[in-house]
């Protein structure tokens, strides 16, 4: 089992900036690529970026390309979004997940989620 605990969401106005983090707890943690997405009220869970195992390779979907970066410190068991230029579509409960391939985008391929942080982007 792995545990996962997201942090650093909150109020922000539009064009500013968040970094989430997601602590990992249970099994080794630099055996599972990492993912975040997020989930807005009345819409599907949607995949935002995801990163290897060693964080050397990071697959990024296009509609927060050059916006948000994740990254990861295996060695604080911790995932990270880097979120910049927020907009008032960005605002849901985002989520890490863990689980055996990196470069997916799909929810079922992941194994381990987090509860979720939300947040909130102001006009």
């Amino acid at each position: 089992q792995v545990q996962l605990v997201e942090s650093g969401g909150g109020l922000v106005q539009a064009g500013g900036s968040l970094r989430l983090s997601c602590a990992a707890s249970g099994r080794t943690f630099s055996n599972y690529a990492m993912g975040w997405f997020r989930q807005a009220p009345g819409k599907e869970r949607e995949f935002l970026a995801s990163i290897s195992w060693s964080g050397g390779s990071t697959y990024d979907a296009e509609s927060v390309k050059r916006r948000f970066t994740i990254s990861r410190d295996n060695a604080k068991n911790t995932v990270f979004l880097q979120m910049n230029s927020l907009k008032p579509e960005d605002p849901a409960v985002y989520y890490c997940a863990a689980g055996g391939r990196w470069m997916v985008d799909t929810t079922y391929e992941y194994d381990y989620w987090g509860q979720g942080t939300q947040v909130t982007v102001s006009s």
